[in-house]
């Protein structure tokens, strides 16, 4: 935990502050080895299913992540705004093709590695470590103030970049996994785009003191170590060296 600030420090202006939660993205997964390895062609099959199967855990509780911090949510713009991240996962309209929404995107990257949809729904391949990380933010997001719970979602601010490095190198590095299934990275990049606008804005207007900003820096951090415990304890379950 960071050290309590003096008093009579300074809050930052809103660019030196956006700038201060941009600088957290050196600590993002992205640089993470075995999200290096995987860019680099460096896993093997089933090294590739064991993320995606382990993965989708965390896809699933992205709306229920979403939905807790909308019933904190007193206003109703907000609402509005923030309910269109659910629709993205859970899917909208007719429930087919870009509608049927990044969880079923997710379905049928596993389909496109290998794994069944049975094998996916059911959670067997989840090991402790990713429901543990999964869960906790979940439970953040549901017992935050709403503003905290936005806050923690700008890891997207670095979501862009790591889903372009994955549509550049799969389809050399892992030709055998069918280019459909890469559609869930091709659907985000926009979508993250769009999101990161919303949250943003929220947690600029409201952590506007030092000690506050400093205290979204913290929660920030905690959702990068969420991400980063994910494949920690992914790499432990899928790479026999």
């Amino acid at each position: 935990m960071t050290a309590a600030l003096p008093p009579q420090a300074l809050a930052w202006d809103r660019a030196e502050f956006e700038r201060q939660l941009r600088a957290k993205g050196a600590g993002y997964h992205i640089h993470h080895r075995f999200n290096l390895r995987m860019n680099g062609g460096q896993c093997t099959p089933d090294e590739i299913r064991c993320w995606v199967a382990n993965r989708f855990y965390y896809q699933i509780c992205i709306p229920r992540k979403d939905a807790a911090i909308i019933a904190n949510m007193p206003d109703r713009e907000h609402r509005r705004k923030w309910v269109d991240r659910i629709l993205d996962h859970d899917g909208f309209g007719d429930y087919e093709g870009s509608s049927a929404g990044g969880i079923e995107a997710w379905t049928r990257l596993g389909e496109a590695v290998g794994l069944s949809r049975d094998a996916l729904w059911s959670l067997d391949l989840v090991v402790p470590g990713v429901r543990f990380a999964c869960d906790a933010y979940v439970n953040f997001a549901r017992q935050a103030p709403w503003q905290e719970a936005v806050c923690s979602s700008l890891t997207e601010m670095f979501a862009p970049q790591i889903h372009k490095d994955r549509l550049a190198t799969w389809p050399t590095h892992y030709p055998w996994i069918e280019a459909d299934g890469l559609q869930y990275f091709r659907s985000r990049i926009p979508l993250a785009t769009r999101d990161v606008e919303h949250g943003l804005q929220v947690t600029l207007d409201h952590f506007t003191t030092r000690p506050a900003q400093q205290r979204a820096l913290d929660i920030l951090q905690f959702k990068l170590d969420v991400l980063w415990s994910m494949l920690d304890a992914i790499e432990k379950a899928c790479c026999h060296d």
